[in-house]
């Protein structure tokens, strides 16, 4: 039973998702501190603050509002990505590994908003 928005699968994976980032944007040049990788992190920030959120409100459609800027997020988080990965802050390989976790988070957001108006949290 979901009890706490903790329990949500996606709000695991986009926690991880965060992690991640943090951890990867450690190693991109100091210029970029309050540029990218501020950008980045305030937007992995957004994708779990946004589910938690969502969780919280009474109504399906305060939910799917939430839930809809997450995947905004979430979005916008894969954009600077690319960016990184073009600039070579990110090897090739670490953009996949988060390129994957992009994917699932999106997957298991998008059925967490087809079915929000079905939920009971």
């Amino acid at each position: 039973m979901i009890n706490h928005f903790k329990d949500l699968i996606v709000y695991q994976e986009a926690h991880k998702l965060a992690l991640l980032i943090y951890k990867c944007t450690k190693t991109f040049p100091q210029d970029e501190r309050f540029a990218l990788v501020d950008q980045m992190r305030r937007s992995a920030i957004s994708i779990t603050s946004n589910i938690a959120e969502g969780f919280g409100r009474n109504t399906s459609k305060d939910k799917i509002f939430f839930y809809t800027i997450s995947r905004g997020s979430l979005l916008e988080l894969e954009s600077q990505c690319m960016i990184a990965r073009d600039l070579l802050y990110i090897k090739e390989e670490n953009f996949k590994i988060i390129e994957n976790n992009i994917y699932l988070v999106a997957k298991l957001l998008s059925g967490l908003i087809k079915t929000a108006p079905a939920r009971q949290f």
